[in-house]
C-alpha cells in the first residue's frame, strides 16, 4: 500500500487570503474586459479560463473560527490517488481536468431516483460556506472554507424508503482523465473506481456536506471537482472526491481502503487519537504551514455534535 509521508509546505510557497482575493478580483475584472474586447493580450493567459465564482455566501454556524489554511496549500498538497500517489502530483496532473459536463446519479432504496446535472444541483440547493477542519490519517490537517450544501437535502429530495440504512458513493472511473487509474505492470494502486460509504444517520447529519467549491470558487480538479463529500469528524479518505453516483442501500458497503487494507482502515474512520494506526500514532497532528504538532482532537473536534451517533459502540472499532 502506498501512503506518502507528508512534507511541510514552505512559507514562501503559501498564498495568503488577501492575495487570493486580489487574484479573484483580477480574474473577474479581466473577464469583463475580455467580454468588451479590451484586452486581447489576455487571450493567451491562464487567467482567461472560465471559473465559477460563488458570491454572497452565508457562513454556516457550524464553521470553526480557526485560522484558514492558505489557498495555495489547500490546492497543491492533496491526497488524490486517481491522479498521483505523490501529494504534489494531483495539482499538476489535474490542471486541465474537465468537470463539465458532469452528472450525479442518485439511486438505490429511494422513491425518486434521478440523474442530476451538477449545475442543476448547484441551483437546486442553497449554497453556504462551511469552514471545516480536514484531518488525514498521515497526521496532517488543514482548515478549509468549503462551499456546499448539506447532504441531507439531496437525500430528502430522493425520498429514501424504509430499507435505506447506508449511503454509498462512487468516484468517476476514467483513466484518460485520471491517469492514476491506469494499470501498470504491477497492477493498479487501488481497485477502481474509488468507493466510500456512510451509515444513513451519519449521511443526514447536518455537518455532512456535498462541497462544490472552496475559497468562494469552484473546486479545482485536485480537490475533487466538481462535487465531493466532506465529513469533518472522519479521516480525509472518507471524504470521497469527484462523485458520479450516490446509492442508498440496505447493506453496509465495502469501502475501497477497507477492502485494500482491512487491518488499517475500518468502515467508520472516525478521528480517534487514542487508537493508533498500525504504522504510526494518531495522537498528534501537524497543521499544514505550522512547524509544531498539536494534540489530535477526538472526532476532529466535532465530538459535541457527533459523539451521540456512536453511543454504546466500542470506540476502538470506530476507526
Amino acid at each position: 500500500m502506498l501512503i506518502n509521508k507528508p512534507r511541510d509546505i514552505k512559507a514562501s510557497e503559501i498564498t495568503d487570503y488577501v492575495m487570493f482575493k486580489r487574484r479573484r478580483e483580477f480574474i473577474k475584472t479581466s473577464g469583463a474586459m475580455l467580454a468588451l474586447g479590451a484586452v486581447p493580450m489576455l487571450l493567451h493567459s491562464p487567467v482567461t479560463q472560465a471559473k465559477l465564482v460563488f458570491e454572497s455566501l452565508q457562513k454556516s454556524a457550524f464553521s470553526t473560527n480557526e485560522e484558514l489554511t492558505p489557498y495555495k496549500a489547500v490546492t497543491t498538497y492533496n491526497n488524490f490517488y486517481e491522479f498521483s500517489t505523490d501529494k504534489r502530483g494531483p495539482a499538476e496532473l489535474a490542471r486541465d481536468f474537465k468537470s463539465r459536463p458532469w452528472t450525479l446519479e442518485v439511486a438505490g432504496e429511494v422513491n425518486r431516483p434521478k440523474t442530476f446535472d451538477v449545475d442543476e444541483l448547484i441551483k437546486l440547493f442553497d449554497l453556504e460556506e462551511r469552514i471545516y477542519r480536514l484531518r488525514c490519517v498521515e497526521a496532517w490537517s488543514m482548515v478549509v472554507p468549503w462551499v456546499g450544501f448539506p447532504l441531507h437535502k439531496l437525500i430528502a429530495h430522493a425520498e429514501p424508503n424504509s430499507r435505506a440504512k447506508y449511503v454509498e458513493f462512487e468516484t468517476l472511473y476514467d483513466p484518460e482523465r485520471m491517469p492514476g487509474q491506469h494499470k501498470s505492470l504491477f497492477g493498479s494502486v487501488l481497485d477502481w473506481p474509488y468507493r466510500e460509504g456512510l451509515r444513513i444517520d451519519e449521511a443526514v447529519h447536518p455537518l455532512t456536506i456535498l462541497a462544490v467549491g472552496l475559497y468562494g470558487e469552484e473546486l479545482p480538479g485536485q480537490n475533487g471537482a466538481p462535487i465531493r463529500l466532506v465529513v469533518p469528524w472522519k479521516y480525509g479518505f472518507k471524504s470521497i472526491k469527484s462523485i458520479v453516483k450516490i446509492k442508498l442501500s440496505e447493506d453496509q458497503p465495502l469501502n475501497t481502503w477497507q477492502a485494500q487494507a482491512p487491518r488499517e482502515y475500518g468502515f467508520y474512520a472516525n478521528v480517534n487519537p487514542e487508537v493508533p494506526h498500525p504504522r504510526w500514532s494518531q495522537a498528534r497532528e501537524r497543521r499544514i504551514g505550522e512547524f509544531l504538532k498539536r494534540p489530535t482532537l477526538p472526532f476532529n473536534g466535532y465530538g459535541e455534535q457527533v459523539a451521540s451517533l456512536y453511543r454504546g459502540m466500542d470506540p476502538t472499532k470506530l476507526y
